[in-house]
């Protein structure tokens, strides 16, 4: 052992690091100065990209297995259950890897929200987080079909059958989408290719979001980009963000050892029937919220136009923002309205899996208001309306201090 540890002592990591290839490591991995006043909430950008790299290769593992072809898909999902050594376990693995990768995304997203994390001079960076959300939903849509189950054929069929609305090209692309007239094998062999290819898009997209966060730097609780001191990533956060990974990871693996199928939809293990629709058609829970939006305007290309804002809406954030404040701590009006936000987005998750009815249509409508009104009205006049009394209260508090000041050294000094 200790012959082991001479020898590792007598690397010359000084002579290593100038390679570029090490040196770019060491600094973006590990020298990259981390502010000091860090919480648990800035791991969750590390726990997505973990949560990247099992679905990239629990999903290659099981394209070994699985046939893309309608009459072998849903028989080889079986065969990867029951016959391939340990098939049941990359199964579940990259099944409810999937609902672990969008919870930790929108807890990453929600604490962007929270601390302010589109402001100058990280706007880029927000858009890039963005498009990243937009392909993660590609790749979750397009491997949702691939069992072929009853939800996956209906889910395709209605999904797809959204690209009508556009005006005289709509139908070209739906046939395109299709490869004919009807939701067939071609239909399958697309979708299975995207979904193999996207994950590595997502992968190169990550880079450069990674990019542009070295570049601006990280935000941080305080909200202030001067007077925070900072860290080497290691090992101090490196430590943290390890903590948080082995939280993950024992919350995983209660969900594919004991709960494997709790979120995931029961008629999917029902082969496709073109002849028989489901009682209720619905997506994934992760798109459940989008999907009760959509749900809640009668009028189909509006509700696909609402749906589809209700994700393009993220992108205007940094761009309609007004305020000075980055941390919704310090700023107890949008707080309020914040916390509804996450409500409303929570009862609309909830609304989505519900039966088309009458009270939950209208309450579905009154929460699309208030989720496109917090961002299209509430960011930017909040924002003015607490930098009017911000300035208020600094104007109407210097004479009250001249004048207390003025009284203390009138009551030392006295007047002449």
């Amino acid at each position: 052992m200790m012959t082991m540890l001479k020898s590792f002592k007598l690397i010359n990591f000084e002579r290593i690091t100038k390679s570029y290839f090490f040196a770019f490591i060491a600094n973006h991995l590990i020298y990259y100065p981390t502010p000091v006043s860090l919480t648990y909430a800035w791991s969750f950008g590390s726990l997505a990209g973990i949560c990247l790299v099992i679905q990239m290769v629990s999903g290659i593992f099981l394209s070994m297995h699985y046939s893309p072809n309608i009459e072998l898909a849903f028989s080889s999902i079986e065969y990867i259950m029951r016959d391939v050594p340990n098939g049941w376990l990359v199964r579940y693995v990259h099944a409810n890897g999937a609902s672990m990768f969008f919870i930790v995304v929108y807890l990453h997203i929600f604490r962007g929200l929270y601390y302010g994390s589109y402001m100058k001079p990280r706007e880029s960076l927000w858009c890039s987080g963005v498009l990243l959300f937009v392909l993660m939903m590609g790749t979750a849509f397009t491997g949702y079909v691939l069992p072929w189950g009853q939800m996956s054929f209906w889910g395709a069929t209605v999904i797809t059958s959204m690209v009508t609305v556009i005006p005289t090209a709509g139908q070209y692309i739906l046939e395109w989408l299709w490869g004919g007239f009807t939701v067939k094998n071609p239909t399958l062999n697309r979708f299975y290719s995207f979904h193999f290819v996207l994950p590595f898009v997502i992968a190169g997209v990550t880079l450069i979001h990674l990019a542009l966060l070295h570049r601006a730097g990280s935000n941080n609780p305080i909200g202030s980009d001067t007077g925070v001191d900072d860290v080497p990533f290691y090992p101090y956060f490196f430590s943290k963000d390890l903590f948080a990974f082995t939280v993950f990871i024992f919350i995983f693996g209660i969900f594919v050892m004991y709960f494997p199928n709790v979120l995931n939809h029961p008629d999917n293990y029902i082969p496709a029937d073109p002849m028989k629709t489901p009682a209720h058609v619905v997506p994934e829970w992760y798109f459940l919220p989008f999907y009760a939006i959509l749900r809640s305007i009668p009028h189909k290309a509006g509700g696909i136009a609402a749906m589809g804002g209700s994700i393009a809406v993220l992108l205007i954030i940094p761009f309609n923002n007004t305020s000075e404040i980055r941390n919704t701590t310090y700023r107890p009006i949008f707080k309020v309205f914040y916390w509804l936000l996450l409500a409303s987005w929570a009862i609309l998750l909830y609304l989505g899996q519900c039966p088309v009815e009458d009270l939950y249509a209208l309450i579905g409508q009154i929460l699309t208001v208030y989720y496109f009104a917090f961002f299209f009205v509430l960011i930017p006049v909040i924002g003015k309306v607490e930098a009017a009394l911000a300035h208020y209260k600094v104007d109407n508090a210097a004479p009250a201090a001249q004048a207390k000041s003025y009284s203390i050294v009138k009551s030392r000094f006295g007047t002449n």
